[in-house]
């Protein structure tokens, strides 16, 4: 039987190609520890909602709120987010403006 994947990470950009949203969403009910997906650029991302929060009534698994981007290039990204993506959940990360890209 081919197992399918049942996790997807997708990222949404708006017309600042800079200005974007990393999407983790896992449909199983197991927890991923240093899985790493792919990033476009280089910094802080937030995570800007955690569907396992306990504020939603989940298990609070997560990121402790952010994850640097590592000079490790993956899925075709120059950088990569090393991330620990809880079960049944949806998470966004935003990437935190730069210091040189604040004006």
């Amino acid at each position: 039987m081919m197992q399918t994947m049942a996790w997807y990470p997708f990222i949404r950009k708006s017309n600042n190609c800079r200005e974007l949203l990393i999407f983790v969403c896992n449909f199983t009910p197991v927890v991923y520890y240093n899985y790493r997906i792919g990033a476009p650029f280089k910094g802080c991302y937030r995570e800007i909602l955690n569907s396992d929060s306990k504020i939603y009534g989940g298990s609070d698994i997560g990121n402790c709120g952010r994850v640097m981007a590592e000079d490790i290039g993956f899925h075709n990204r120059p950088y990569s987010l090393n991330l620990t993506i809880p079960p049944l959940a949806v998470m966004v990360f935003k990437k935190e403006k730069d210091h040189d890209e604040s004006h």
